[in-house]
């Protein structure tokens, strides 16, 4: 079922113009005209937000009492985590999630995983927002920390653009290691059309409606201020 076009889902989808998307270090990365050394500290930094997508996934489900909205959000924890540490004989890198196709990028990209496991290249700024991100999924009402997931609905676009212009631009990049960009191209649209319709559902009144915009501006300017301290850093 799809959410409806209801004016809550248009008051949500105004919040594109705050997706950063639009900050300056993405508009360059999709330029083309950041160094390598650019590429390799946003990738690491961002692991440290990738890392905790399903350790917020599953604060929400721990203060969901919908079973019907758990059977479908437990997916999101797979698909960030997988199914399998490892590959599994005969079937390629089937079932390994999206954390291990971050760690594949940057690989691709000449970091070595205990550097971007061990988060020695993360910046305050960017560790400060994802737990402040944490923190609100684990202790807001999980209809808002539903809502706060919907930056997903602008997914789509920046994934196309940024594979796009990663394939077009730092060539020096093997390919096999974009597939994080890949494959959200198909589950933000999924993973968005779940959460609108859970938004669209419980918040009813103005005041529950208030929240859940505040809870997605909320998400962009988590996702804002992780390029802010990734720009300070290395621009």
């Amino acid at each position: 079922m799809t959410a409806p076009d209801t004016a809550l889902v248009r008051r949500l989808r105004t919040h594109a113009a705050q997706y950063h998307s639009a900050h300056p270090f993405h508009v360059r990365m999709n330029d083309g005209t950041l160094t390598p050394d650019q590429i390799r500290g946003w990738v690491a930094n961002r692991f440290a937000y990738q890392e905790a997508i399903p350790v917020k996934d599953a604060a929400i489900l721990s203060n969901c009492p919908d079973v019907g909205v758990r059977r479908r959000w437990i997916r999101r924890i797979l698909d960030h985590d997988g199914v399998h540490a490892g590959p599994e004989p005969g079937s390629g890198n089937s079932g390994q999630g999206g954390i291990e196709a971050w760690l594949r990028l940057g690989e691709a990209c000449g970091l070595s995983r205990s550097e971007i496991t061990d988060h020695r290249h993360v910046r305050p700024g960017v560790r400060f927002a994802v737990d402040a991100y944490v923190g609100f999924a684990r202790t807001r009402p999980w209809v808002e920390a539903v809502a706060s997931s919907l930056t997903e609905l602008f997914a789509p676009d920046l994934m196309a653009e940024r594979l796009a212009a990663f394939e077009k631009y730092y060539t020096w990049i093997d390919p096999d290691g974009l597939q994080y960009f890949r494959n959200r191209l198909f589950q933000a649209p999924r993973d968005s059309e779940h959460a609108l319709e859970v938004v669209v559902a419980h918040c009813r009144t103005p005041a529950e409606q208030d929240a859940a915009e505040a809870a997605l501006s909320f998400k962009c300017d988590v996702l804002w201020a992780i390029m802010d301290a990734i720009d300070h850093a290395y621009a």
